[in-house]
This record gives C-alpha cells, structure tokens and sequence, in this order.
C-alpha cells in the first residue's frame, strides 16, 4: 500500500486529494442540479465524495456519493462505471436501513464533459447523526450496539439472498438514523466488493461501535485504527472494554478476520447470532433495571433445603424497618398488660360504678342516624362516594412510524407514515395472507415513536377492516422484541372508528400497534389502518 493505491478501486490517493478542491459548499454538481451543502466524508479507494446537496429541481435534500477522477484514466472510468452499474442495479433494493437510489448519474448521461466527474450515485438523505461524531462521544452499551445494527444485519442479509452487494464497508457511509439505528446513506459498491465485504463491514461496525476503533483498512483519519496484538491478530473487543460480554466480543473478531477456523462468513449466521445476544442482553438489562438477581452459586437437598455460600446482604433500610416493628410490638404488649391491670382491679374494686366516661346511647345512635342522612345526600364530609371528574384528553403525533415485525421487516413499511398523516384517505395495510394469524407468524403491525415521553390514556383507530383485533403494546425500543413489550390494551374493529381505551394511563416513549387477528375473508386475510389517533391528558 506505499505507492498510495487501494486494493479495490486502484485510483491514486494523490488524484484524490489534487481534485478535491473543484468540489465546495455552495457548487453545483450535474449538469447545474444539485447544490453541495456539507461534505460529510471521502472513501478514498474509489475517489467517492460523499455530499449532502440540494436538488434544485425537487427542492429537496439528497446524498450524494460523487465519483472523482480523470475520464482520461481508463482504469479509474472504468471502476466508476461498474459502480454506477451496481448502484442502478441496487436500486430495485428496498430496505428502510439502506437509502434508497434515485437516480444514477454518468458522463454524458446527467454530468457535464467540463465537470470533471466520473459519475454521482443519488439517494434520499437521511437525517441522523454521523457514526464519526457519535463515536466522538465514547463507546455504547452492548445491548445498545446490538439493536443499532441488527436492522442494517437484516438489510444485508436480504440483500446477499438476492445476490446483492450494498458496499457498506466504510464508516462514513452509513449514520445513526432518527430511529437510533444504522442506516447505509450513500450507496455505491466498490467495482470489485464482494458479499463477504459487506459481511465483514458488520463485524467492523460492532467493533467500532463496542470499542470506538475501526478495524478494517481506509477507514477515516478522524477515527483511530483498532490495535492489534504482537502477531498481528486483532484484539478483541472484550480486551479492550471488559464489560463487553465475551460472546459479542467473538462475534465481532470472527466476522472481521479471514484467518483461522470458525469465522463468522455468511450475513445470515452474522444476523442469527447477533439477534441471539441482543436478547440476552436485553434480558440482562431488564433483570437490572427490575432489580431482579441472578442465582448465586448453591445446592437443593432432597427435602428442599437449599444451600448457599452468598453473603448476607446488610440493608440500612431493613434495618430501621426491623427496629419499628420490634417498638410497634414492645408498646403494644405494654398496653396489653396495662389493660389486664385495669381490668384485674375493676374485678375486685368494691365501687359500683363502671370505670370509663359516661355516655348517653341514645345521643349516640342520633348522631349516627344524621351521619347516614348526610352520606345520602351526598353532603357532609369528604369521601362521600363521589368520582373525581374524567381528566380532559388531547391529540398527540407521534414523530416516527414504521412497519414492525420482530421476525424481520414488517408489512409495506413505505406505507407505514399514512396511518399518521393526518388524511383518512390514505392508509397503511398489512400484506394479504392465506391463513389467519397466528399460522404462519405470531402478528404484524406499526411501531410509533413519539419525540419525548407521554402519559397515554386512549388510541382510536380509523379503519374499515372489520373483525381486526388490535393491542396497543409498549416498548423500551422501536425494534423491540415482541416478548419484552407490555400490553396497555386491546380492541376489536367493529365500526369505522374504533376507541382503544388502555388499561390504565402509561408514560411511553415507545409503542406497537400489534393485529392478532386480521380481516378479510378466508384465503385474502389483511387489515387496513387510515388513521391513528392517540391521547394524552391536557
């Protein structure tokens, strides 16, 4: 690698950087269309600029992965042009973690002779955060890192199953997407990228995001290399962060290195094992937050007895709950004798009359009578059965929408922002199934993130799909698996608009719109949903 080339693309870095200065924020870029506004990064192998730009035309934002060399270098348009050829080819691609390519631009097709360009890849910007900066901030949680990249995982797998090759091999082409996920922004495979590329760029990413170091080679000055050991080998994460659990720490090591057995080689066994983990630690996570302890080392007898070597744990708060109770029953048996006291020396006291105050019962009985006739009226004191008023609700948006399956993608997710646009004219709708749920999956449905936290009371559902049974369920993640949501409440489609009223109100942040049971008739089973509604106390 001294002369400056790269393995892949075989263009000279010096071309590279020589040209940079042609492209700046505020030039235009094909034919006069799109305006650059920042450039986020360079993929140096293939001379590939990556932009955020302005279509003039549109009047909408894109990404922009522009191609620079020399048309006069036949080796570099060459390369160029079997990029563009994989990206048109890519763009039948659908994935809500990979952008998706609007347009394909070449020389003479959309780029100018005088640009000095040899193509530029056009796809639909995301916003987020760039892996860079984010990284900037320090590692993340294992489980945290799990559920960023299991839906690019996912992508990539169904992608390799249509003997597709994404080239998500640099950390300036992906960023953290609004839904907390990676997404692959700017799309364009090196010429000569292979399906085990992007299988080892999975293994980077974890690795990148468990330790904060990029693993593979040209990666960007702005992240450090990850270290290696004395013979070369790549250390893993786990040496590096010891809290990161040994099982993620190998999966990332095996995915990335080609040396040596038991490597990780396939997207699909890559995904399996990461979504395997990502349970765990979730699990993890909850027994944690739940304050739930993990068994300590011990034995059963026959009888039941068990046996443990665990310390007894001294608890301040257990200690001054104890010695309440131990005054609570000195001060009651105290009473208790001075009562017998009295009682012994009323027996044998010679006066006639009773010990006690005088009362009149019959004064008694009066007053009870009108304590009655006030509760009946519902005057008098507080408490006299009367219910606090309904607190008065409000609508509330929710800021993302997407399609959930926790199995994989969920049904029409392109569809998924019309069950909260605010027009009944449009909807979202499930895919039409042969047998009803659950035979061949557990349901299908939505999942909604709001901007911050609310206190949810009711959701009203707009749709025609009669016999559709619904559950509002919440979630600590947008991706989340179906076993660690909660059930807020349930409902049946029975008229047009159908209120969901939940259990008991509920903060959420998080939260599924889960069908059990779709509508339709046999053999043509699907639900439609026009319209969410949802409803939070003023």
């Amino acid at each position: 690698m001294n002369d400056g080339r790269s393995e892949h693309g075989g263009v000279p870095r010096t071309s590279i950087r020589a040209s940079r200065g042609a492209l700046a924020p505020g030039g235009v870029v094909g034919d006069g269309r799109y305006r650059l506004l920042a450039q986020l990064g360079v993929d140096e192998r293939v001379g590939a600029h990556l932009w955020r730009a302005r279509d003039g035309q549109l009047r909408r934002d894109v990404a922009l992965t522009v191609l620079v060399g020399d048309p006069a270098d036949v080796t570099a348009a060459r390369g160029a042009q079997r990029t563009l050829e994989r990206a048109a080819h890519a763009s039948q691609f659908g994935h809500r973690n990979v952008a998706r390519v609007l347009d394909v631009l070449s020389l003479g097709d959309g780029i100018a002779s005088t640009e000095g360009l040899l193509g530029i890849v056009v796809a639909e910007w995301t916003k987020g955060t760039d892996l860079v900066d984010m990284i900037g901030d320090g590692p993340v949680a294992p489980a945290t890192a799990c559920r960023m990249l299991e839906p690019l995982a996912e992508a990539v797998d169904r992608a390799h199953n249509q003997g597709l090759v994404l080239g998500i091999d640099h950390p300036q082409r992906v960023r953290r997407s609004p839904d907390g996920t990676v997404r692959l922004v700017f799309p364009g495979p090196l010429p000569n990228g292979t399906l085990r590329d992007d299988v080892k760029a999975l293994g980077a990413y974890l690795y990148l995001l468990l330790t904060g170091y990029w693993p593979l080679e040209h990666g960007p000055a702005a992240i450090p290399a990850a270290p290696t050991g004395k013979d070369g080998a790549l250390q893993p994460p786990q040496s590096l962060r010891p809290e990161v659990p040994k099982e993620l720490s190998a999966l990332a090591a095996r995915t990335v290195e080609d040396s040596g057995g038991g490597g990780v080689r396939t997207s699909a066994a890559f995904l399996r094992v990461l979504s395997q983990i990502a349970q765990d630690e979730e699990h993890k996570a909850y027994l944690r937050r739940t304050g739930a302890e993990t068994e300590q080392p011990g034995y059963t007898e026959a009888d039941g007895t068990v046996w443990t070597t665990r310390r007894p744990v001294t608890d301040a708060g257990q200690r001054k709950k104890l010695a309440f109770g131990a005054t609570v029953l000195v001060v009651a048996a105290v009473g208790i004798i001075a009562w017998i006291g009295l009682s012994l020396i009323s027996f044998f006291s010679d006066e006639d009359a009773a010990i006690g105050p005088d009362f009149n019962v019959a004064e008694t009985t009066q007053q009870d009578d009108e304590d009655e006739d006030s509760d009946e009226t519902g005057e008098g004191n507080a408490g006299s059965g009367q219910e606090p008023p309904e607190p008065s609700l409000v609508e509330i948006d929710p800021g993302h929408v997407q399609g959930y399956n926790p199995k994989g993608t969920g049904d029409h997710p392109d569809r998924a922002p019309n069950a909260i646009d605010g027009n009944p004219d449009t909807s979202w709708v499930t895919s039409q199934y042969k047998q009803q749920l659950p035979a061949l999956k557990p349901g299908t449905g939505l999942s909604l993130t709001f901007e911050e936290p609310v206190e949810l009371h009711k959701v009203d559902v707009l749709s025609e799909s009669t016999g559709t049974e619904i559950e509002v369920r919440t979630a600590d993640h947008p991706n989340s698996y179906l076993d660690s949501t909660e059930v807020l409440g349930s409902g049946e489609v029975t008229e047009r608009e159908t209120g969901i009223e939940l259990d008991e109100p509920t903060t959420v942040t998080y939260v599924m719109i889960w069908i059990t049971k779709l509508g339709g008739p046999d053999g043509a089973f699907e639900s439609e949903i026009n319209e969410l509604t949802f409803y939070t106390s003023e």
